[in-house]
């Protein structure tokens, strides 16, 4: 069964817990951890969702057409610290005041079409494979909550770990209560694996962003999905393995509808996942300065 972790969540309580080491005569518990965006999914999991969000009011054309710009930069280039700080802020401003049960209703309706296909094929293979070899798959996301786990949990990962937002009196505040990026994912990593006992030298980490290189450096198993140029760069410098993904499959009759928990928060989406498709400098002060 799928569950949901996040650093300032249910892993919390055991952060402090000293990192377990297994003893002589048993199994090394380990794990595969997996960024989603251009790493298991062929794009960005919520600029998709610009659409029904223009649909239901939510945000206006000029919106809509950011998210555009910035889904076509992120497929063909990536996005760097800078760009996603710049996009997080800008996104997080625009979010304020969403009503709750009117984005879990969009998203409860069009989540189907917006994820119908997204999750490559070869990374659907290797995450059979780690099944297989006995690991337990995580899939870490900057993308929100509410996204990550039904998409993990159609591809069967044990866990799922991304960003959170911050809801009072049923709308959005525009905080962010954790952000799943850079060293917010290696702090997440770190939670879960003293609590499930896996021994980090021995994980698997799969990413195609330089922002992930924290993540990648955490675990004893590196190996580079679709890099970007700088990641690319630092893969070589550490003969890291590079892999290519480019096969979308259909998850259509395999991933279930959202339940309403799931998509209480979905905003979150919108904010986190939205800096994944970072503009470039030039086009972000063209856009949104």
């Amino acid at each position: 069964m799928l569950e949901s972790v996040t650093a300032s969540g249910a892993a919390s309580a055991d952060a402090t817990a000293p990192r377990s080491t297994p003893a002589v005569d048993q199994p090394v518990r380990t794990a595969a951890f997996f960024d989603l965006d251009k790493t298991v999914i062929a794009k960005s999991s919520t600029l998709a969702f610009s659409k029904p969000f223009f649909e239901q009011g939510l945000i206006n054309r000029r919106a809509v057409l950011k998210s555009t710009y910035a889904q076509f930069l992120f497929l063909m280039s990536g996005a760097d610290h800078e760009q996603m700080d710049r996009m997080r802020s800008y996104l997080t401003t625009m979010c304020t005041g969403w009503n709750v049960e009117q984005v879990k209703s969009i998203v409860d309706e069009t989540m189907h079409d917006i994820v119908d296909p997204l999750v490559f094929a070869e990374a659907a293979n290797l995450i059979a494979d780690h099944k297989l070899c006995g690991r337990d798959v995580v899939v870490v996301s900057a993308s929100g909550e509410e996204i990550v786990a039904p998409i993990a949990r159609a591809l069967g990962a044990t866990h799922a770990m991304a960003t959170r937002m911050v809801v009072d009196d049923g709308k959005y505040t525009g905080e962010v209560a954790f952000y799943c990026y850079g060293e917010g994912k290696v702090e997440a990593i770190q939670e879960l694996a003293a609590r499930e006992g896996y021994a980090l030298d021995h994980c698997y980490a799969y990413s195609d962003s330089i922002t992930d290189l924290p993540m990648l450096e955490s675990v004893g198993h590196p190996t580079v999905v679709n890099p970007d140029r700088a990641l690319r760069k630092e893969a070589a410098g550490r003969d890291w393995p590079v892999l290519t993904f480019s096969r979308p499959v259909s998850l259509r009759d395999r991933i279930s509808a959202p339940s309403s928990a799931a998509v209480a928060t979905s905003v979150a989406v919108g904010v986190s996942a939205l800096a994944a498709g970072a503009l470039s400098y030039s086009l972000l002060r063209r856009f949104l300065f």
